[in-house]
């Protein structure tokens, strides 16, 4: 097996302990804010623009999104890891991106990813719009989904 090949296993089941020699960044308890992962936040009418560049040999383990959104792979190719699945993108490329899905990412290159949100009362405050469109954890989730249905 090679070192992507022990990679696309391990984060399989988002299990960054038996990713030895590799730098992983978040634990899907807390949004990843450092130098390494440089973001770019664009605003438009009623949509939020978040860029992140993530550079070849980075894996980073994610939030939970709320909301179904789009996210389009401008440069290079990522291997994006759920529990259950573990899909490969290569730019350019997007997906529909489901809500209540936490991923571990592999950057089997240098990658710049754009997450296309919405934003119906253009709030321009980071803070505020990350409480709005993700969640840390499941529990988290599942409480801001059945608050939201009441």
């Amino acid at each position: 097996m090679n070192k992507i090949q022990a990679i696309q296993k391990a984060i399989k089941k988002i299990d960054t302990k038996k990713l030895k020699g590799v730098n992983v960044y978040g634990n899907g308890n807390a949004i990843i804010e450092n130098d390494l992962f440089p973001l770019k936040h664009v605003f438009a009418d009623q949509i939020y623009l978040r860029q992140l560049t993530i550079k070849k040999g980075m894996v980073m383990v994610g939030a939970i999104h709320n909301h179904l959104h789009i996210f389009f792979l401008l440069k290079g190719h990522l291997t994006l890891s759920t529990k259950d699945t573990v899909e490969d993108y290569e730019a350019p490329c997007y997906v529909v991106s489901k809500p209540g899905i936490q991923r571990a990412v592999y950057a089997n290159e240098d990658s710049i990813v754009v997450n296309i949100h919405k934003n119906p009362t253009n709030n321009k405050n980071i803070k505020e719009l990350e409480k709005e469109l993700i969640s840390l954890n499941i529990e988290e989730y599942e409480k801001y989904i059945k608050n939201k249905n009441k």
